[in-house]
């Protein structure tokens, strides 16, 4: 018989612990967020911007791009200008081709990062390909760095895929091509792991990723890929895609991981529109995080679709201003209102729900609906505590929130105690 646990989420995966410059990855730390810049590295100035942007929003690691002398010339430069402005933020420096040239060419990038992503589709070629792998291996012992062994199927090691096909096919063919795609990256990702430990790179050093942009394929690679290691897992969709697409492709596949325990760190790989803001696939980490119940990042605000009873677009805008100022103003809380990520909020349409849901928050407002009185009972603590009437509701719950986030986090809960 099922029983009301079956539908918990199940333990986390044990795995061995990374400290990626301050920030834990895997062991018991809670799944952490990172974040990718879009700008060219060489560009100092746009990438300490983008950099602390993304910070700000709470990413707590950012990967750049290494992909030439200017770019990794540019890495110490970039972190000395963190620093000034008091962020410390652990940078990734993402390689390709010439990892290895550039990280012995420029020690002072090797030593700024915090951590090195290689990939072993494009590390090298042929007799070449172990050899640059291990160079790189060797700059991280070096510089006693972690690792992210990133497997990528749109840059996979042609020549085990080639190896694997040839094998399925002398053995008749047990395995469609798909799943032979899925083997040939979850031992490229282990292969090239156990290479970096007989290189003399500890476990404690790595991280393992194999990503794809197609949601079964996914699950199922990082399925397989847990069962067979105990490495931490960086967990992402290599291509998401833009918009909405992007959003529920990564929810739908990293949430089901995740439910199954699966899963050290994150990235949502959206496609930003142009011009668009980059800060957007850390929100979307950090709410697929918070709405699974695995952290808290933000307070909850929680508001009624709408229905035929709520004509009145007062409890979207209040709902959405709400929503707004907790993001503007959470750098800042998150150091004066310690505590503050837990709050509910409910913004409601009208009496069907309204009551109800904003007694379960912890400051909530029902609003009018259609055809009710212009008043708006609202809840703090569980618990009735005033009838808002006027022209100015929205307004006024505004200020009871601010005043209620002060009493609780704030000096006002310091007097108390």
């Amino acid at each position: 018989m099922t029983s009301a646990f079956d539908y918990e989420p199940q333990p986390r995966r044990a795995s061995v612990a990374v400290d990626v410059g301050g920030v834990i990855v895997g062991g018991s730390a809670p799944v952490v967020v990172q974040s990718m810049t879009n700008t060219d590295t060489a560009d100092v100035d746009a990438t300490v911007a983008q950099v602390a942007a993304l910070h700000r929003a709470g990413s707590e690691l950012v990967r750049i791009t290494v992909d030439r002398d200017e770019s990794a010339a540019a890495v110490p430069k970039i972190r000395e200008r963190l620093e000034r402005l008091g962020l410390d933020v652990p940078l990734i420096g993402d390689f390709h081709y010439i990892g290895h040239k550039l990280l012995a060419d420029h020690p002072a990038c090797a030593e700024a990062l915090a951590k090195y992503r290689i990939n072993p589709g494009n590390v090298g070629f042929k007799a070449k390909k172990d050899k640059q792998f291990v160079e790189i291996i060797e700059r991280a012992i070096q510089f006693d760095k972690p690792v992210r062994i990133g497997v990528n199927w749109g840059s996979l090691d042609q020549e085990l895929l080639t190896r694997l096909m040839d094998d399925n096919q002398a053995k008749g063919f047990p395995l469609t091509a798909q799943q032979v795609m899925r083997e040939t990256i979850v031992q490229s990702a282990l292969i090239s792991a156990e290479l970096a430990e007989e290189a003399g790179l500890p476990r404690n050093r790595i991280i393992l990723s194999a990503k794809v942009s197609n949601v079964q394929d996914l699950i199922a690679c990082y399925s397989m890929l847990s069962s067979r290691s105990n490495h931490a897992l960086h967990l992402g969709l290599t291509e998401a895609g833009m918009g909405s697409k992007g959003i529920v492709s990564s929810a739908a596949s990293l949430g089901i991981l995740m439910q199954q325990g699966i899963g050290d760190t994150i990235r949502i790989s959206l496609t930003p529109e142009p011009g668009g803001d980059r800060t957007r696939e850390v929100q979307v980490a950090q709410e697929l995080l918070q709405v699974m119940g695995f952290r808290q990042f933000i307070p909850v605000v929680a508001a009624c679709p709408g229905c035929g009873r709520t004509t009145s677009t007062v409890f979207q805008e209040l709902a959405q201003k709400i929503e707004g100022d907790i993001r503007r103003n959470m750098p800042v809380w998150r150091e004066k209102y310690p505590g503050v990520e837990g709050l509910k909020v409910a913004v409601m349409g009208c009496i069907v729900n309204g009551p109800g849901e904003s007694k379960h928050a912890d400051i909530g407002i029902s609003l009018p609906g259609t055809g009710e009185l212009p008043a708006a009972p609202v809840y703090i603590d569980g618990k009735k505590a005033m009838t808002i009437r006027g022209t100015n509701i929205a307004g006024d719950f505004e200020t009871l929130v601010g005043e209620y986030i002060e009493k609780r986090f704030g000096q006002g809960q310091a007097a108390a105690e």
